[in-house]
């Protein structure tokens, strides 16, 4: 079973950066596509960002030219580099890994608050 570990989570006034890092264990992680995802007090989940096993990219409309996201296959993790931070991204953080097989394991998260 694969394994999902976030940190970089915290405090951050608007404008900030802060990066965010998730390290797989127990996976084949170069074969799995790895997603970021945010999830607000009262609202819904939702995609930041994905990066498939090839590296292409897509991100949600509201992070696009700000946060970028990466990876190092070599050490299993993913990135979520995120720059000019808005109150609005405030939310709890998930890093989500797919498997070719369709399994899908998800972290238990990190906090971002971005303060105005």
């Amino acid at each position: 079973q694969v394994q999902l570990v976030e940190s970089g989570g915290g405090l951050v006034q608007a404008g900030g950066s802060l990066r965010l890092s998730c390290a797989a264990s127990r996976s084949r992680f170069s074969t799995n596509n790895m997603g970021w995802y945010r999830q607000a007090p009262g609202k819904q989940r939702e995609l930041v960002a994905v990066i498939t096993s090839v590296g292409t990219t897509t991100y949600a409309d509201s992070v696009k030219g700000r946060f970028t996201i990466s990876r190092d296959n070599a050490k299993k993790t993913v990135y979520l580099q995120m720059n000019s931070l808005k109150p609005e991204d405030t939310a709890d953080y998930y890093c989500k890994a797919s498997r070719p097989d369709g399994t899908v394991y998800w972290g238990k998260g990190t906090l971002v608050t971005v303060s105005s």
